[in-house]
């Protein structure tokens, strides 16, 4: 019993956790966009009862993958999981959320389960793990999303508002930790969110999406040492900012000037929307 699944990675813009006790209200309300790299993972079911998972060929504890599929696995069955990342962990482009629902979503059509079920095992060890900024809930929408409602749908509500938009993207520093920043005590974060977040559902365009992600970075004073660099160097060139959670950035504009200066700082990425959303590509 074998499958293949795909998800997409996605990258916040904007954000403000809002928390609940029960996980499937859990989340955050923001802005972010589903791209064309991600997740994929070959998944093959057996009888040792454990979740045994290799990221891009190595065996190693992931807690978000492992704890996903285990909460659609029956009694008694496991899986391997040999995950392969087209994105760096740890950078801002929701790998995490990305690995456990390429996972889940090839446990459930094994299993011949509903694909909600799939999204929202993803999303539970996401809440638990204290690993993501709503992705999972982002990625089910595809484009540029806005998160109008925190929770995974149909808690939640999130809408696309837009199909088209080409961006570069830089990994400029090291691994930031997720929980970490989240645990920490930013009161500038929330209540910059907050604000950044009316303004969009006000006008709920790519244009303000784009002027509203690099606001929220300035104003909420989570923008590191090598980002201001990065972003300093890029001023002029077109909207760019800062990628949550992780020490990156992205850009829109003129991607081919735009790179050739984000390419001083680390490897970069070329990427544009993905609209179909975490999918079977294989089976059997």
């Amino acid at each position: 019993m074998r499958a293949t699944g795909f998800c997409p990675g996605h990258i916040t813009g904007l954000f403000y956790p809002c928390p609940h006790d029960e996980v499937l209200s859990s989340g955050s309300r923001g802005a972010g966009m589903c791209v064309h790299l991600g997740a994929r993972s070959d998944v093959a079911l057996n009888d040792s009862g454990e979740v045994r998972v290799s990221i891009n060929g190595v065996a190693v504890p992931a807690a978000v993958t492992e704890r996903a599929v285990e909460h659609l696995l029956p009694p008694g069955i496991g899986a391997t999981v040999d995950t392969f990342l087209q994105l760096p962990m740890g950078s801002g482009f929701g790998m995490s959320a990305a690995g456990a629902l390429s996972a889940t979503v090839a446990v459930a059509d094994i299993l011949g389960l509903e694909r909600l079920r799939a999204f929202e095992a993803a999303h539970r060890a996401e809440i638990a793990c204290h690993s993501g900024l709503g992705d999972v809930a982002g990625m089910m929408a595809g484009g540029i999303e806005l998160r109008k409602r925190e929770g995974l749908p149909p808690v939640g509500e999130v809408v696309r508002l837009a199909d088209r938009l080409d961006i570069v993207a830089c990994v400029v520093g090291p691994r930031m930790s997720t929980a970490a920043v989240l645990s920490s005590e930013r009161d500038l974060l929330p209540r910059t969110g907050m604000e950044c977040h009316r303004r969009l559902m006000e006008e709920p365009t790519v244009e303000r999406f784009l002027q509203l992600c690099r606001g929220f970075a300035e104003k909420s004073g989570i923008i590191t040492d090598p980002v201001r660099r990065a972003l300093d160097a890029l001023d002029g060139l077109g909207p760019c900012s800062m990628i949550m959670l992780g020490n990156s950035v992205f850009a829109a504009g003129n991607l081919d000037e735009q790179e050739a200066v984000l390419k001083r700082f680390g490897p970069t990425y070329r990427l544009r929307l993905d609209l179909e959303g975490p999918r079977v590509i294989r089976r059997g």
